[in-house]
């Protein structure tokens, strides 16, 4: 399903249970958050969009907690889940979306090439985290990461509805 079905299909989702939304980005630079308020009525479910692009960023509007930065970085799973778990908290949601990664053509490592992405969908406690591996260059990267991030959140919300 291309970005535009899955925003429609998240939309009448979220509209139909009358849940709410909050979005956490780092590598994807808000493109999810303005995706979503695209749609006519998207008020009515989305909280809001945080972009935490710097460290600091992340520790003060998201409470991505420094010990988890200094031991895991920036992109980690375990930066990714407190990036979720932030953004509900901060934004009272029900659900909420994290991406933090490596789209280049800096800031690679060995251990951490680019194309290097978390993204984590769910409610606090009720979550999937999950790691890829994109290819190309840093816009690719980035589209292909809003693209599965929409994905991960309609598949969780398709879930939850059985």
């Amino acid at each position: 399903m291309d970005c535009d079905r899955l925003v429609h299909a998240i939309h009448n989702t979220l509209t139909k249970s009358r849940a709410t939304l909050a979005v956490a980005e780092s590598l994807t630079g808000g493109e999810i958050s303005s995706l979503i308020t695209n749609t006519p009525g998207s008020s009515s479910y989305f909280r809001c969009g945080i972009c935490a692009y710097a460290n600091e960023a992340k520790e003060n509007l998201l409470s991505v907690n420094p010990s988890t930065l200094k031991e895991y970085g920036a992109v980690s799973k375990e930066c990714a889940i407190e990036m979720l778990r932030g953004v509900i908290q901060a934004s009272g949601s029900d659900f909420g979306v994290s991406t933090t990664g490596i789209a280049g053509p800096t800031g690679a490592s060995p251990q951490k090439p680019i194309g290097l992405v978390y993204i984590a969908v769910g409610s606090t406690d009720n979550f999937v985290c999950e790691e890829f591996r994109f290819l190309g260059e840093r816009m690719q990267v980035k589209e292909q990461a809003v693209h599965k991030a929409l994905g991960m959140l309609y598949n969780f919300l398709e879930a939850g509805k059985s």
